[in-house]
């Protein structure tokens, strides 16, 4: 009778929870739509990229001090951008 009892109380204690309403349905549908419009990234990533790469491309076209800096603030800013504006 006591494990009869103890099994029936398990039961009981986990059922609510397995069983979600329909209101919970739609606070989840709300929050997964919320989250996939709203996308907001610094774009710290995109800049650090950007400016390697930007300044290894200012260096392959002109080996001077100043292609390597002018393409890595050209890509560091282009970086930046689309690392902002992109999911």
């Amino acid at each position: 009778m006591r494990k009869l009892i103890l099994a029936m109380t398990a039961a009981a204690a986990v059922l609510p929870l397995a069983a979600p309403t329909p209101a919970d349905a739609a606070r989840r549908h709300y929050h997964h739509y919320y989250r996939a419009r709203t996308c907001h990234h610094s774009g710290t990533t995109g800049a650090i990229v950007g400016g390697g790469a930007g300044a290894l491309v200012g260096h392959a076209v002109s080996h001077g001090l100043a292609g390597p800096i002018i393409g890595g603030v050209g890509g560091a800013l282009l970086g930046r951008h689309i690392g902002r504006h992109t999911c």
